[in-house]
């Protein structure tokens, strides 16, 4: 008897949500036209030997662990690999999207050949590859084995894929004969008639408007891989069924298959929950709750510099910093109208004296009421107002992923009030302070995207097609290329969405600006212009790093926690050859410290393992002193990324370091 697997139409399956454990990560979507076997870092790594001149100890020492050089971590991790793979993506190849397609399908029939009980639900194409969804038993790997020899068997069949149209009440009847309830409720929705059916030879079918490959001879077996099983609800609902979600990924050759592995080693390589723990930066302590984050004195001293380098920027580009509550009475969360249009992402309220009172999952309600404080007038204008707030949102435990997806983070938030005339010169502004503070990082390739207004909205014709031509002229005149996402933008206003692109080619959602018409109108924020009339400012919503926890986690990945000199947690780690060279290990790291520069000193084992464990580390530079140093008041340094720098006294070395890191590069 035929079975019955999902109908793969994007309006139903592409957005469908995994509210449960585990999420699917954000930095495993594989970046477009990224080549994963290429070099992945620019920092290339030296071999070079310490050949000590000036201290007799510390060269054996370190010979002896390395066989005549110090181990280089980054040497290893970062061999080049000559072969170079390109690889489709759906939108490039419509042939791949066609393969994915079909194994959603070919994977869908060979479960139900071996688990004839299950029942089947959706299964899309993805980024990466396929998934599907089925009502059954949980799904061990030695099951995904199973299923992946069965894909095989009906891949070699070369079983032709045949489309077919039926009307809407035999659809039904065939579906019933199947028992397949889930079938039915996706029937329900499908509007278009007729319904269309996509056979895989006279032995299985689906419900499918394609497209497909000719045949399953078309998909390369070894091209093709089982990854994974999660939990999904249906319909995205916790309080629907849970499933289970196999994940598939698959390819046109496979060496392209091979390419994409590659690319998944590397990503694992630089998981920022695995860094995090391995160099101490931060941690989610499950007794005080999930989603919550705690950063460590390593990622703590990070998050200042960060902190630190926004709030000097934004001062000198003409914002005034704030601090504001994290709660508020729940009026306030009422006019802003986020409990009507929020609230399942917002905590329960709290009663302070026999009224209600809500943590903030936004900063916008704050500022407005800062605005609000006294009269404005249009000379006042435009006024920038910044804070680093922390916000908190409501995750399902299935959602929360590392500092991706959490419970309590701190957005970089900024709002400006300002004329409708001043529009496009306040967001040129916030582009040119984005690509400032992005570009410290590193983080220069940029896919940009403009939304304009959607069907549902609030505000004029007049404002939104001024607000609209502002943005669009701001972009023109930074000279960057953007796409226009028609009707996509928010209901309150036009909006520019900018990704950044990181050392894998992934993409990464972190700054947007947000024109809106909508909060100064609840709140009613008016100025005085120049006929002594009150009007409306137009708000600017902008948000260049998104949050400190979800940046920080970017940062971590982009550099594979391998921090550039200026943001590393441990500039200098002074390495004495035995504990007779100690004090004055202490005196010089107390040096230092004093001019800014953040010293270390590790001791009590063989200089071979305190050199290992720096490299281990990713500490930037080591300062080996042996007797010799001592007495001439030196030090020994190696780069972890330049080698051997040579010895030289400690006023040098202290201004080598202070000039890489004003000029934010190596040493």
């Amino acid at each position: 008897m035929a079975t019955l697997s999902a109908p793969l139409l994007r309006s139903h399956h592409r957005h469908l949500p995994v509210r449960s454990s585990p999420r699917r990560c954000p930095s495993a979507a594989f970046p477009r036209g990224f080549a994963p076997l290429e070099p992945l870092s620019s920092r290339g790594p030296s071999r070079t030997a310490v050949r000590s001149a000036s201290t007799s100890a510390a060269a054996p020492e370190a010979a002896e662990a390395t066989g005549g050089a110090v181990p280089s971590e980054t040497a290893a991790e970062e061999e080049v690999v000559e072969a170079r793979v390109v690889l489709p993506t759906n939108e490039s190849s419509e042939n791949l999207l066609r393969i994915r397609h079909t194994c959603a399908h070919v994977m869908a029939m060979a479960v139900q050949k071996l688990f004839p009980n299950s029942k089947v639900t959706i299964g899309p194409w993805i980024d990466n590859g396929f998934y599907y969804d089925f009502d059954m038993e949980p799904l061990t790997d030695k099951d995904l084995k199973k299923i992946k020899k069965e894909m095989d068997r009906i891949i070699r069949r070369n079983l032709p894929l045949v489309r077919e149209e039926v009307s809407r009440e035999e659809a039904q009847k065939r579906i019933q004969a199947l028992n397949e309830p889930y079938k039915l409720e996706i029937l329900e929705r499908i509007k278009e008639e007729p319904i269309t059916i996509y056979h895989i030879g006279e032995e299985w079918w689906d419900l499918c408007a394609g497209p497909h490959v000719e045949s399953t001879g078309k998909i390369q077996r070894k091209a093709v891989e089982l990854e994974s099983v999660a939990g999904a609800y249906w319909r995205g609902d916790e309080n629907n069924q849970m499933l289970q979600r196999i994940y598939g990924t698959a390819w046109e050759s496979e060496d392209q298959l091979k390419a994409y592995i590659h690319f998944k080693e590397e990503a694992k390589r630089r998981d920022h929950r695995r860094l995090g723990q391995d160099l101490d930066l931060f941690s989610i302590q499950e007794d005080a709750g999930g989603g919550l984050v705690f950063w460590h004195p390593k990622g703590a001293i990070i998050r200042h510099i960060l902190e630190d380098s926004w709030k000097q920027t934004h001062l000198q580009r003409g914002y005034d910093l704030l601090y504001t509550p994290h709660v508020a009475k729940a009026d306030l969360w009422k006019i802003s109208g986020h409990i009507d249009f929020y609230k399942e992402n917002m905590y329960n309220q709290m009663d302070v004296e026999d009224e209600p009172y809500q943590l903030r999952p936004m900063n916008c309600p704050y500022h407005i009421l800062v605005y609000k404080r006294k009269l404005q007038s249009y000379r006042d204008l435009p006024i920038r107002v910044a804070e680093l707030g922390t916000v908190y949102r409501y995750e399902l435990s299935g959602a929360l992923h590392g500092l991706f997806r959490v419970r309590g983070f701190t957005q970089d938030d900024a709002h400006i009030f300002c004329l409708e005339d001043q529009i496009k010169d306040e967001i040129r502004g916030v582009l040119d302070l984005t690509e400032e503070i992005l570009g410290q990082f590193g983080f220069r390739n940029f896919e940009v995207n403009l939304s304009t207004r959607p069907e549902k909205s609030v505000g004029s014709d007049d404002i939104w097609e001024k607000a609209t031509i502002a943005l669009k002229d701001a972009l023109d005149d930074k000279g960057w290329g953007y796409t226009v996402d028609e009707g996509g933008g928010a209901f309150y206003g036009p909006k520019i969405d900018l990704k950044i692109e990181d050392a894998l080619g992934r993409k990464w959602q972190c700054s947007t600006v947000q024109v809106d018409f909508n909060l100064p109108e609840r709140f009613d924020i008016t100025y005085i212009d120049s006929h002594t009339e009150k009007k409306r400012p137009i708000m600017i919503h902008r948000a260049i790093l998104g949050s400190l926890e979800r940046f920080f986690g970017i940062l971590i990945e982009n550099y594979a926690g391998d921090f550039p000199l200026w943001l590393a947690p441990t500039q200098a780690r002074i390495l004495p050859v035995t504990n007779n060279e100690l004090q004055y290990c202490n005196e010089v790291a107390s040096e230092l410290k004093s001019r800014g520069i953040r010293a270390e000193v590790c001791h009590g084992e063989r200089l071979p393992k305190l050199i290992r464990n720096a490299e281990t580390q990713k500490v930037p530079l080591m300062a080996v002193v042996g007797p010799k140093e001592v007495e001439a008041r030196t030090l020994t340094i190696r780069s972890r990324h330049n080698g051997e720098l040579g010895t030289m006294p400690v006023d040098d070395f202290i201004s080598k370091i202070q000039s890489a890191v004003a000029d934010k590069s190596s040493l």
